[in-house]
């Protein structure tokens, strides 16, 4: 599958939200699409508003934004700024194939680390590593956790569900550096797909764990638009006979239905299924000392950074 690059030219580096279902009301994302190709992303839809795909051009058909360095630099330096840790990378992975030749990402944390803003990077990318550096300094001053997405401890079903990110052992090996070069670490176990994963929870977090995490978190699958008729898809051609098993369990959560979007349902879902899922999570936690809240960041070293061209006076 060829891959293409085109330029977003954003009008903001900081996306906002004021969602009750996410630990973070700002973050910045310096691409859209992404390579991964995990089938279950639900920032395929995204893709829909760009009169693309969310299939295979959300997978090959990239946008990167060469502006978002200047412009996070500008917002961060206004007068009425202030700050709260900011989310490195919400929608789609800052750390996937693209950033090792674009270096957005590095530019966007370099940028962090110099006016001391707290921050939180979630990726699935042993690429992460490239910046322990800047991320070495930001855990020293207190300023950074770092999120490891792992869906699965099974590298086929991992290849067939993550084609092109990395296996479960190389996330736990990133894991495991990050934790003994003294990076606060969460392990991310995302999405819980029914009766495909679900099990694995316990193994999972144990892994984590052993691996330096000191916190963890959990999201249900999510379906939302055109991810629902993809996952389908693929589901029918991947497991065919797990098929009205997964989608049972799955509408069973989700009031009946593939995805239910409303807050305080969407990350989680409800019922017994999703109950029993929240009851595991938190004695698996509690047995392996993970704490199941965000680490918490300083504030108070924050410094507006100059603006582009300006000069400081100090």
């Amino acid at each position: 599958m060829r891959t293409s690059l085109g330029i977003d030219r954003a009008r903001s580096a900081i996306s906002w939200n004021d969602s009750p279902d996410i630990p973070f009301d700002r973050a910045v994302n310096p691409y859209r699409g992404c390579e991964h190709g995990c089938i279950y992303c639900y920032a395929r839809p995204s893709h829909a508003w760009l009169d693309l795909s969310p299939g295979l051009d959300f997978e090959s058909r990239l946008f990167y934004k060469p502006d978002l360095p200047r412009l996070l630099r500008e917002e961060l330096a206004a007068g009425s700024y202030r700050p709260a840790p900011m989310t490195v990378g919400s929608i789609t992975d800052v750390y996937q194939p693209v950033e090792s030749e674009q270096g957005l990402t590095r530019r966007v944390v370099e940028l962090l680390v110099e006016c001391r803003h707290p921050f939180v990077i979630v990726t699935k990318s042993a690429l992460v590593e490239r910046d322990l550096d800047l991320i070495g300094e930001a855990a020293e001053a207190g300023i950074v956790q770092v999120a490891i997405t792992i869906t699965t401890l099974d590298p086929e079903l991992a290849r067939r569900m993550e084609p092109r990110a990395a296996t479960p052992g190389r996330r736990l090996r990133t894991l495991e550096r990050l934790s003994r070069h003294g990076v606060p670490t969460r392990v991310m176990v995302a999405p819980i797909v029914p009766v495909l994963t679900d099990h694995e929870l316990e193994r999972l977090l144990a892994a984590g764990r052993e691996a330096g995490a000191t916190g963890a978190c959990y999201v249900l699958l999510r379906l939302p638009k055109e991810v629902s008729p993809l996952f389908r898809q693929w589901l029918t051609e991947v497991a065919p006979g797990a098929f009205d098993h997964v989608m049972n369990r799955l509408r069973e959560a989700h009031g009946g239905r593939d995805y239910d979007s409303r807050f305080g349902h969407r990350m989680r879902g409800s019922g017994v299924y999703a109950d029993l899922i929240a009851q595991r999570f938190r004695l698996a936690c509690r047995r392996l000392a993970l704490a199941d809240r965000p680490h918490s960041l300083r504030l108070d070293l924050f410094r507006p950074p100059t603006r582009s061209g300006q000069l400081s006076l100090l």
